[in-house]
Formats: structure tokens, sequence, C-alpha cells
């Protein structure tokens, strides 16, 4: 298996990336948001990988950190939904955002990504929920999916109270989210503001 590769990016479109590692380049298949990250056309890039096994060959997938890669395998996961739909949807929403939805149990917003409609939607909520759930109790999922679940996790109105403020306050939701999240859950909204505007600074 490849963890990641290393080199020189020769080629890069919205669903396509392809590096150059000691004169072969691997041609990788890539959401959106990787796209965003990459850098221009000679530069150094490291994408970290899945090979996705198929009956007619392998497809080689790139993601930019490691969180993308633990939120494509969370929703390939789920019944019904292949790789492409896991990249249409990581396209739409980075790692942190898809966590909030689920967390949040919005499922329309998972729809906005090509070609999943609600029942599929419905389902990546109703088979993640608790995984996500579980990650917050063990530790188990990656920092980002904490941080970002635990300031929208069932019951705990003053977090996301303080979310919806600082996302009032100009900053993007996954910005608030993963800023109250590593805050202690217990303090007042207000505080919960403050130290989050201290972090945000």
């Amino acid at each position: 298996m490849i963890y990641s590769i290393t080199g020189e990016l020769v080629y890069a479109d919205p669903n396509m990336a392809a590096v150059n590692v000691n004169g072969i380049a691997f041609q990788c298949d890539i959401s959106l948001n990787t796209f965003q990250h990459l850098g221009s056309n000679g530069s150094t890039v490291t994408l970290y990988t899945y090979m996705n096994f198929k009956q007619d060959g392998v497809d080689l997938l790139g993601f930019y950190d490691r969180s993308e890669v633990d939120a494509f395998k969370m929703l390939t996961g789920v019944s019904g939904v292949g790789p492409k739909a896991a990249l249409a949807i990581l396209s739409e929403m980075d790692p942190a955002k898809l966590t909030l939805a689920i967390a949040a149990g919005d499922y329309k917003a998972i729809t906005r990504a090509k070609g999943v409609g609600p029942k599929a939607a419905q389902r990546i909520v109703l088979e993640l929920k608790d995984k996500v759930a579980k990650g917050l109790e063990g530790g188990n999922a990656s920092d980002t999916f904490v941080a970002a679940a635990t300031a929208t996790a069932a019951g705990n109105s003053n977090a996301a109270d303080a979310v919806g403020a600082l996302v009032m306050l100009g900053y993007s939701q996954s910005e608030a989210a993963i800023a109250v999240g590593k805050l202690d859950q217990t303090l007042s909204t207000e505080d919960l503001i403050k130290q989050a505007l201290k972090q945000l600074a």
C-alpha cells in the first residue's frame, strides 16, 4: 500500500492531480478541497493516498491531509457510498464542516454534493453519528473531527450558542466550531466566546 507521495506537481484540475516522483507521474483522483490546497505546477506537494481496487483496475486517490483521508474512509464505510460520492461530498465541504453536519444531523448540507440525494445523505448521518460520538468519548477520531463535533454535541447549548455568535462576528462555521471545541465545554456561553476569540485572534 502507498501511504503518501511527495514530488513535483505537473498537472492539477478540480478532479485530478499528477505528481512526478523520481520520473514516474502518479495520477490521483482528488476532491475540490485538495485541489484548492495545491500549489502551482512545478511546486513540491505531498498527497496522502488511498488505493481503490476495482474490477477493471486500481485508482489512486490523493488527499491534502490525514483528516480528509479519515473523512473519506468514514464516508465509504457507509452502505451505498462509493469513492465517487465520497469525493463529491469532500468537494462540497471540508472534513470539519462534514463533521459538523453529521453531529448536528444536518443531512441537507450533504445533499449539496453532486449526485448525493436525500436518502444517501440521511443514511450517512444515521450511520456515522454514533461513530463521531464514540470518537469524542474515546479519542479515536482525528483532532479535526473531535474538535468540530464537540462544539455541536447534542445537549451542549452553550457551545452551540458560542459557535453561532462567532459566525455572526464573521468567522466561518468550521473555524468557530474548532475553536470552541478545544475549550472546556462546561464554561458559560460568554466565556466560551471570549476564549475562542483569543484563539482566533
